[in-house]
């Protein structure tokens, strides 16, 4: 339904201008175009179309302004025109002619004449014009020679807003560029769409005010007051610019991504477990990924085990399969060889899950456990663990893990996802079956033949059954025994907590096979599809719902060889079949006493769903027509090709006969026998025109021609075949309608997006004008769905899930609707950047939206048929080529000719071969209810008759079977093929021979070969004569199609290789346009090339269509001879199109040449550099000898050379290395394109700039102390302002620090504070305590760079509505963790000035390389690796890093000639440097390299026991150092601690590789992981990475300085090279650095403690603050610890582990340094703990005495200290306690080694009996103490146990009374005590365990006094342990109670009598009485019964 306006003149205006007019109807606007220069009449005539989604009221208005157009000034309106629609509501159409009124309501004598029709709601009846719609072109007379469904307003290239026919809706703001997904730099311009401005939101006032520059190029033909946001000027391609109506975008990139295998790598470290439920327990832990199973050691008897164990799985499979694998986490008590143990709990999530996580891991998270075979059981107990997945090419950033504090904070840090709540439930998943039609048959022909031939039974040929996988586990239904249509009606349920952690659930229907079952299709379900979890969120549901599946193809062969896409890898390239199914979930109420406990799988029956439930059966019609059909590949042959078109089974010629007998019109093919069925049954409805048409489903076979030496094409000139289908589908059409409108918007948005993007590259002006545009765009669509989807009928087959979504994108829509409108209002220039990355969740959020769950109709599958067999395919989705009467709601394709390149099936399409195309198709489809099909043809180009087949002739509607077009227009087609730049490399040479081939229609042609490049000029035109383009000429214009271009490498010998591939646009030119700008000539633009998914270059080229007109070829623009004689015929691109050029002159600073390997097994002896750029070019100096010096001798050499003068066109240049051999010849080793000369363009310096040195001083104060643990603002110091910057942290947060210190309870303390407080004295400080402080420091930096990015984005949220003060503040903010580097230096103390508080200074840690930090040290020399090309075809995938042959190092300088005279005018400018002045010599220099190794974290374990012995090798030039004897024995988080001096000569040894070796007894040893530092370029950089600069100067101490050069010395170093006035000391600690002033202290204390004066600290703190001076600062290198990944070259991409280290390199000519730092690992400190366990109280009793029947218990405590009970100790037995009172007075012994910085006990043993060397364990320092009740026959019983971290554990209470659970339990609250710190403890502690219910209670308390002493002290005052000797401790004192039963015998019977044993004696005696009744009875009764019979 729609209202259509004709809008034809306006009469009477005044004077002369440009007029243009403006349509509203319901806050709708269009724009008419400009018409320029009218006077007394303006015709626009143009034709407007609103569709209208609700009936149109009597009483609405339309209203039309007329304006003069202005195009700097606002437009000025001449008058207003309103309408009331009552009477065209009434009669539908309407013709009027009346006058204008002014903004006064009075009338002007301006008149305006218009038609309007309008067309009510229902599509297929109400007020059609008969005339109107069933006009079919091709009956039309051809004396108006135009298409009769364009009515006259429809001028070329102006058909603003109209469609083709009145029958489709037309294009309006909402949805102004649905039709053009993504566009090319200009191409809006281009293609001379105007497109229509915004709604009508802009202020008429407000003016659109376009760049001049911009207003040539464009405005000529733009309509009215255009908002430069609205106009999109860029894109990556032109291809896709569609901008028409008639054409959509084709995708280009072919390859499949889907079904690939990969590398990926799931780390799994289990680390602890906690609160295992359970008594006294042997843990194990197993992991389980997918089908790999390992198993952790096995702990003994406790339930806190800690294992640290960690596991690794390595999968080569593709994606998908890799996603669903499910990680599995169980404990398992008391396994061993013999018994698999009983299971604790279990806790699974799929991989995928850990996958999307940040970083895709989980660091130190607890997983919930929970026992799967009990739901009413609760939490079973957590376990500690690290999680990560690596996928090839992924790096994982392992947070720094220096101590354990702040995780045991369950609560805070469980394993889930965010957004799930820490309590799941059960829950119960119903997923219903119910039946399945359309199936494949699966037993081949054969088979069935020998079937019939013996049995004679013609059965179905499968036996479908239905298999659910979720969540690791499978359900099955029954088998349906021969059944293409199988009725199951089962349900089968899963129990899964809920939320459930796996994401998809997989649904396969298999045939039941005797041999093997396979899979006959695959559907997955995604639960995150299906459910929302916010608060108005639904739980997941699902149909009942058709799920359609796809596969192989249909073909009956016995093996088939794509199988693997039935079972879902990959893309389907059939219809397999569709299955009714439903999904519920219901969350289990787990108090409820009758639910059935079990979580296995159950299948049970389920009731029938209603046949209509899924939608009314709905006929429809599916219409094709194929215009074109080129680029065939050659080697299919020449038989004759046909293709055909599938809609489920429909059109399929091989299965089309199962005939559909149970449910007619539900499915069928178009065999003749169906249509004799359908015809008899053929209903009342169906009689008539469509009774007659069968489905016509493939074209004709045709035989190819050749169009050049790849590929074929079919001659469809003017006779286009097509196809028609006719089937029947439930009608579900509002859910694809849905997903269509949500698509658009998304389209529109990533085309937006890509401008945006694209004119950030290009530097275009206004980026943020154009982000505007498109979040006004996005809110007006999420308006436009929210009306539309509104209305949508409450019809009887909309399912639960579609009711929910349907609410939920709604709610969506609105709200980002909303936010789109407050952004739209916050984009700043400045802000540009953040808002462009929330936008880019929208679009994610869009898309994950319109992906519609439920399925509908199936995808329609194009397949080419060659001789009868399937070739190549394509696959378009159903939603796509929809129909709809609302323009929004229409498939994307439909109704339009759309570009498909046919590709491969399954693995045939992976690789190579999947890259060339099989078929490029020009394709229409139309796809709607069969009523509705009166518009199927709107959208073809015009000018054609319709052939029909016979029976169908004179019925207008009826489909035709081809197309002859009659009509048809010449061109001439220009490619101007300027350049390629960065292709790929396809010979062995690192070079390619590219030419390429332009396709256009059926022809093509070639450029020239240019040889051994891979930035080829060809500068070449290529001319088609003669092209001939069928239909209107207007159409063609507006939608030329698309030109491929491919580019080639030209091989001697052999086809040439395919290099990649990209499309094109050309601008057309008219016979009756001007060639002349702002459209002509074309610009040059950038086209992406594509080698399968992955980008492969670019081509700079441009393309015009010219049309040849009546007067011949004479017409068009002259095309130049060949100017270049040598290159023969050859056109080059015309001048107005090739870029303008000007000189430059290219430096190069050639250095030298490293790491070159070998070529073809020969040694590279004398290599030269070879220089080309734009085809000029230089060669460096011979190197004579590779081995002896790899530098080059002559070192700077320049060229001139013409470039473009835009950058954005720049050539690559080229670097090439070739071998100079004997006899003049040369091989190629290696070459490198630099693919942006930008960043070495020299632009000279202004000279308004150039005065800063001149101001006044500015004076940079330094606060000395100031402890780092506060983000401070930075302040940045101008370069010409006058400030002192102060660095300070106000005094309260000073405060507030030391108070955070003195209760460093819980969280926080870590190892370098407690060094603080506990060990002041300097002396007992050493590297490490400088470590683990600065550790500390990182961590909390990086916590509070995460605070303050939470805070800024609240307050993005917050500040949306509040403008621009709030974002100045937001910057600040998001800048701060950038300021955080250069801060990190600053705010660090100067000198510990208060002696009574020590502070420990720090270095700097990075957590990555030290070259990530400072940009590769590439400040002035570059490193550039050398690729060498492809040797086999396998070398596509191979990554970058397999193909370096070596490294150039150099640096270029571009810059334009002449230079200005004062640069070269300088003191000391040396003209052999040229641009590269003062930088040093290359000669060899001897280094003395100093490695200091810190530690190794998270190695990848190389034992099979999940271990691994490292070692370090280091290896530099010659010097190779294993240090194999200190192999440190089982770790994966070694300590090295060690340093190694290796003495080498730059440049020949400057790659210092660094290895972790596994050692092994037996074998040899394997490498784990290395990683490699190039030396030299930090050895020359400005950076000064040669020995990193301190915090502080000290001459003594742990922090003595390292460098043999003073502080004061390389200050005045560093000014002399950057001549930098200064350095000038001044008195009261001053010092001037050029015009900086820096201040600080000036005395140091030696030893003694003797001060004295020093200039070193302010030369210090200059070195430090290096980047602030002007001009020559740069941030010099810190003292630091840096972390590389380790990698091994087996497993490229995947991390093996990191290693903390650094470098110090110090040149031999120069003093030589003092000794290494020492850092080798703390060895840990000896301790003795003694506990005495004096009583315990409140014991449980546990035993009944068997005579008394008291309740007592027998109670011993057992203790230890170390990790398995190895160390028990025990007390004596205190017997028969009543009260639970026991006196033991016993003392345990526990010596142990401690390190303190690590909190944990280091115990060494071996692991088994046949382990060959000790093994070193780092464990908690925890106390255990349980209490026990000791049996004398059987196990003693466990009551209860405490456990006590001695870093932090509860103080113990004063006495028994005041000792509780809350000690346990409320840890956070309660004063925590460190053994380490109080030395002596005393107190009572509880006892807990677990009762029947999980809950903690309290069984017992015990008084115990700890006194923990040094090895040293111990010594002293040795003790003895239980009571004796020395220090022996008192008898207890024990109430004799044992044996009271001797002293009181009577007491005890009558105790035994009365009460245990009362009811036991009356029962034995009632017994007795019974027994002598029945024996009296049968005693007597034999007499009595005689005396009866005789009647006595």
């Amino acid at each position: 339904m729609a209202l259509q306006l004709q809008l034809r003149t306006v009469s009477g205006l005044r004077g002369r201008a440009d007029r243009i007019a403006k349509a509203a109807f319901r806050g709708l606007s269009f724009y008419t175009r400009v018409l320029e220069s009218c006077e007394d009449e303006a015709r626009f005539d143009e034709t407007f179309r609103w569709p209208v989604a609700s009936n149109v009221d009597g009483n609405e208005i339309l209203e039309i302004q007329v304006f003069n157009y202005s195009k700097v000034f606002t437009n000025r309106l001449i008058g207003t025109f309103r309408m009331v629609l009552q009477k065209v509501v009434e009669e539908g159409h309407v013709e009027v002619t009346d006058t204008l009124i002014d903004d006064n309501n009075s009338a002007i004598q301006t008149s305006i004449s218009i038609e309007i029709r309008y067309q009510a709601q229902d599509g297929t009846v109400g007020m059609w014009s008969d005339k109107e719609f069933l006009e079919t072109p091709g009956l039309r007379p051809e004396g108006d020679g135009r298409c009769p469904l364009e009515t006259d307003s429809l001028l070329p290239g102006l058909r603003q807003s109209s469609d083709v026919s009145p029958g489709k809706s037309s294009q309006q703001p909402a949805d102004r560029s649905f039709r053009r997904a993504g566009k090319g730099v200009f191409s809006a311009m281009k293609l001379g769409k105007a497109r229509p401005t915004k709604d009508d939101h802009r202020k008429q006032d407000e003016p659109a005010v376009l760049e001049a520059e911009d207003l040539d190029r464009k405005a000529m033909r733009l309509g009215g007051g255009l908002d430069p946001d609205t106009i999109s000027l860029a894109s990556v391609t032109a291809v896709t610019t569609n901008v028409s109506n008639k054409r959509s975008k084709p995708d280009i990139k072919m390859e499949p991504s889907a079904g690939r295998p990969m590398d990926y790598q799931v780390s799994v470290t289990i680390i602890e477990a906690r609160q295992l439920v359970g008594l006294n327990m042997d843990p194990v832990v197993c992991v389980e990924v997918g089908e790999e199973k390992k198993y952790t050691s096995m702990k003994e008897s406790t339930n806190c085990p800690y294992y640290n164990e960690y596991f690794v799985f390595d999968f080569h499979v593709p994606p998908d399969v890799m996603f669903d694998k499910i990680i599995k986490l169980s404990v398992i008590h008391s396994k061993n060889l013999l018994r698999s143990g009983t299971l604790v709990g279990s806790f699974k999530m799929d991989v995928g899950t850990v996958y999307t996580q940040p970083e895709h891991q989980f660091y130190h998270k607890w997983a919930i456990l929970s026992d799967p075979e009990d739901l009413t059981a609760g939490l079973k107990g957590y376990l500690k663990c690290d999680i990560a997945v690596v996928g090839k090419g992924d790096n994982i950033k392992t947070p720094h893990k220096a101590n354990e504090t702040d995780e045991d904070d369950i609560e805070g840090n469980l394993l889930l996802p965010d957004g799930v709540p820490p309590e799941r439930q059960w829950a119960r998943f119903y997923i219903k079956i119910y039946r399945a039609e359309g199936l494949p048959r699966m037993n081949t022909s054969i088979m069935a033949n020998v079937k019939k031939a013996l049995i004679g039974e013609n059965k179905d040929l499968v036996d479908p059954y239905v298999q659910v996988v979720f969540a690791g586990q499978k359900g099955k239904t029954s088998v349906q025994k021969s059944s293409y249509e199988p009725l199951w009606n089962e349900q089968i349920i899963f129990t899964e907590m809920f939320p459930p952690l796996c994401k998809r659930i997989k649904v396969q229907i298999r045939d039941s096979d005797k041999v093997n079952d396979v899979a006959i299709g695959t559907h997955f379900i995604d639960l995150r599809k299906i459910s929302n979890e916010g608060d108005k969120g639904y739980l997941p549901t699902f149909g009942p719902a058709w799920v359609n599946m796809y596969g192989s193809t249909r073909n009956y062969t016995l093996m088939d060889e794509h199988q693997e896409l039935n079972e879902g890898l990959g893309e389907g390239v059939s219809f397999r079949a569709r299955l009714l199914m439903s999904l519920a979930v219901e969350i289990l109420d787990t108090s409820n006493p009758e639910i059935n406990s079990s979580t296995e799988v159950q299948v049970e029956q389920a009731t029938s769903v209603a046949d209509n439930c899924t939608g009314k059966m709905e006929e429809f019609f599916l219409f094709g027509a194929f215009l074109e059909a080129t680029m065939i590949d050659r080697k299919i042959g020449d038989k004759p090709i046909n293709f055909e078109v599938t809609i489920g089974n429909y059109g399929n010629q091989i299965d089309g006969t199962a005939k559909p007998v149970l449910r007619r019109k539900k499915e069928g093919g178009d065999g003749d026998e169906e249509e004799s069925e359908l015809l008899q049954n053929s209903s009342e409805d169906e009689g008539g025109e469509d009774g007659e048409m069968v489905s016509v489903s493939s074209s004709q076979p045709m035989k190819p021609l050749v169009t050049d030496r790849n590929y074929f094409h079919l001659p469809y000139f003017e006779k286009k075949p097509c196809i028609y289908i006719k089937s029947w589908w439930q009608d579900q059409r509002r859910r694809l309608y849905n997903a269509n409108i949500m698509d658009k918007i998304a389209d529109k948005l990533e085309e937006g997006l890509n401008d945006v993007q694209e004119m950030i590259k290009t530097e275009k002006p206004h980026p943020e004008r154009r982000l505007r545009g498109v979040l006004e765009e996005l809110s007006s669509g999420c308006l436009r769905f929210v009306t539309l989807a509104d209305k949508d009928q409450h019809h009887s087959s909309r399912t639960r899930l579609d009711r929910e979504r349907l609410k939920s994108c709604m709610r969506e829509l609105e709200n980002m609707g909303q936010q789109a409108t407050t952004l739209r209002s916050q984009v700043k220039k400045n802000t540009m950047k953040d808002k462009l990355k929330l936008v880019q969740n929208f679009l994610q959020k869009l898309r994950f939206l319109a992906d519609e769950p439920q399925h509908t109709i199936p995808d329609i599958f194009i397949w080419m048929m060659s001789n009868n067999k399937r070739i190549a395919y394509a696959r378009v989705p159903s939603k796509d080529i929809l129909y709809s009467i609302v323009d929004e709601e229409m498939g994307k394709d439909c109704a339009k000719v759309k570009t498909v390149f046919l590709k491969l099936p399954g693995k045939r399409g992976f690789g190579p071969a999947g890259w060339t195309v099989q078929a490029k198709m020009e394709i229409y489809l139309w796809l709607g209810l069969n009523k509705q099909r009166k518009d199927f043809l709107s959208g073809l180009p015009c000018g054609f008759e319709e052939k029909k087949i016979a029976r169908g002739q004179n019925l207008p509607s009826f489909p035709p079977i081809s197309l002859l077009y009659t009509k048809k227009q010449v061109f001439q087609l220009r490619a101007h093929m300027y350049q390629a730049r960065s292709l790929f490399a396809a010979d062995s040479s690192g070079l390619s021979d590219p030419f390429a081939r332009v396709f256009f229609t059926s022809q093509s042609q070639c450029t020239e070969v240019l040889n051994e490049t891979l930035c080829p000029t060809w500068d070449q035109l290529l001319v088609f004569d003669n092209v001939e383009l069928y239909g209107e000429a207007h159409e063609m214009r507006d939608d030329p199609p698309i030109i491929v271009i491919e580019i080639y490498d030209q091989d001697t010998v052999g086809k040439a290789d395919f290099m990649g591939r990209t499309f094109a646009k050309p601008v057309v030119k008219m016979s009756d346009e001007q060639y002349c700008p702002p459209r002509f000539p074309p610009q040059l633009e950038y086209y992406q090339i594509y080698r399968g998914n992955s980008t492969a270059g670019d081509l700079l080229a441009a393309f015009e269509l010219l049309q040849i007109g009546p007067g011949g070829k004479s017409d068009l623009p002259p095309i130049d001879g060949p100017t270049d004689m040598d290159r023969g015929p050859i056109l080059p691109v015309p001048l107005g199109i090739r870029p303008v050029l000007s000189k430059y002159r290219v430096e190069i600073l050639f250095w030298g040449l490293r790491d070159l390997k070998r070529v073809n097994l020969a040694q590279v002896d004398r290599p030269r550099v070879d220089i080309e750029c734009a085809g000029k070019g230089v060669q460096s100096a011979l190197i004579q000898n590779y081995k002896k010096n790899p530098n080059f001798s002559t070192l700077v050499k320049s060229f001139e050379v013409d470039l473009p003068e835009n950058e954005l066109l720049h050539p690559p240049l080229n670097i090439r290395v070739v071998d100079c051999r004997a006899f003049g010849r040369y091989t190629l080793v290696g070459s490198h394109a630099v693919s942006s000369l930008r960043k070495f363009i020299y632009r000279p310096p202004d000279k308004k700039a150039q005065h800063w040195n001149m101001t006044g001083e500015i004076i940079v104060n330094m606060e000395p102390e100031v402890p780092i643990k506060k983000m401070e603002t930075m302040v940045k110091l101008e370069a010409n302002s006058d400030a002192v910057v102060k660095v300070d942290v106000s005094e309260e947060e000073k405060e507030k620090k030391k108070k955070k210190k003195k209760g460093g309870g819980g969280g926080g303390g870590g190892g370098g504070e407690e060094v603080e407080e506990e060990e002041p004295d300097e002396s007992m400080l050493d590297w490490w305590s400088k470590y683990f402080a600065s550790i500390e420091t990182m961590k909390e930096q990086l916590r509070q760079q995460e605070a303050a990015a939470a805070e800024a984005e609240e307050k993005e949220e917050m500040e949306i509505a509040e403008g621009f003060k709030g974002q100045a503040k937001n910057k600040e903010k998001s800048k701060a963790p950038k300021d955080d580097k250069k801060k990190k230096q600053q705010s660090a103390p100067e000198l510990p000035e208060k002696k009574n508080k020590q502070k420990i200074e720090e270095l700097k840690v990075f957590n990555k390389e030290l070259e990530a930090e400072f940009d590769n040290f590439e400040d002035w020399l570059h490193t550039f690796n050398l690729l060498r090309g492809k040797i086999g075809d396998n070398d596509d995938n191979a990554t970058e890093e397999e193909r370096i042959v070596g490294r150039f190092k150099g640096s270029m300088c571009v810059y334009k000639v002449p230079l200005p005279d004062d640069i070269t005018k300088e003191a000391g400018y040396d003209p052999n440097f040229g641009m590269f002045q003062g930088i040093p010599s290359n000669d060899p220099i001897n280094v003395l390299v100093r490695v200091y190794i810190v530690r190794a974290t998270d190695l990848h374990p190389a034992d099979i026991n999940g271990k691994a012995d490292p070692y370090i090798a280091i290896k530099l030039g010659k010097t190779d150092i294993k240090d194999k004897e200190n192999y440190i024995s089982k770790q994966l988080n070694p300590v090295f601690g060690k340093s190694f001096d290796i003495e080498a000569t730059f440049p020949m040894e400057s790659m210092l590789t660094v290895a972790v070796y596994d050692w092994d007894l037996v074998g040899t040893d394997d490498l784990i992981g290395e990683t490699k530092i190039d030396l030299e370029n930090r050895y020359y950089s400005k950076h000064r990475a040669t020995c990193g600069v301190s915090q502080t100067y000290s001459i003594h101490g742990y922090n003595v300085w390292r460098d043999p050069m003073k502080p004061s010395q390389i200050l005045s170093k560093l000014c002399k090279e950057g001549k930098v006035d200064g350095p000038h000391f001044g008195p009261g600690g001053r010092v001037k650095v050029a015009n900086r002033v820096f201040t600080g202290p000036t005395e140091i204390e030696d030893e003694n403690g003797q001060k004295k004066q020093t200039d070193e600290h302010l030369a210090l703190t200059v070195l430090r603050h290096w980047e602030d001076i002007p001009r020559a600062g740069c941030k010099l290198v810190p003292e630091h610890v840096e972390t590389r990944p380790l990698l091994n070259p087996d497993k490229p991409g995947i991390e093996q582990g990191r290693l903390e280290m650094w470098v110090d390199m110090f040149p031999m000519d120069m003093p030589a340094p003092g000794p290494a730092t020492d850092i080798s690992p703390r060895k840990p400190k000896k301790y003795e703990l003694r506990v005495i366990v004096w009583n315990t109280d409140e014991v449980i009793l546990e035993d009944d005495d068997y005579f008394t029947g008291e309740k007592s218990s027998d109670i011993f405590v057992r203790g230890w200290l170390k990790g398995q009970q190895e160390d028990k100790q025990d007390t004596d037995v205190h017997y028969h306690s009543l009260t639970g009172e026991g006196n033991f007075n016993w003392r345990y012994i526990f010596p142990f080694d401690y390190l303190m910085a690590e909190e944990k006990i280091v115990i060494s043993k071996k692991e088994s009996m046949f382990s060959w060397d000790e093994t070193e364990y780092k464990i908690p320092a925890r106390l255990t103490l349980q209490v026990w009740d000791a049996d004398h026959f059987s196990a003693d019983d466990f009551l209860g146990a405490i456990e006590l971290d001695l870093n932090r554990f509860p103080r113990g209470a004063k006495t028994s009374k005041q000792c509780s659970l809350e000690m346990v339990t409320n840890e956070a609250e309660l004063p925590m005590v460190s053994i380490f710190k109080q030395k002596r403890v005393k107190g009572w502690w509880p006892f807990v365990a677990r009762d029947e219910n999980d809950e903690l209670e309290v069984t017992g308390k015990v008084e115990a006094e700890l006194h923990l002493l040094t090895a040293e002290e111990a010594e002293k005052s040795p003790a003895g342990l239980a009571r004796n000797e020395p220090d022996p401790l008192e008898k207890p004192n024990r109430p004799d109670t044992s044996f009271i039963w001797f002293l009181n015998p009577l007491k005890s019977i009558k105790y035994l009598i009365c009460t245990r044993y009362k009811w036991l004696i009356i029962k034995i005696v009632l017994a007795l009485l019974l027994l002598i009744m029945v024996a009296l009875f049968l005693y007597s009764m034999p007499g009595y019964m005689v005396k009866k019979l005789l009647g006595a």
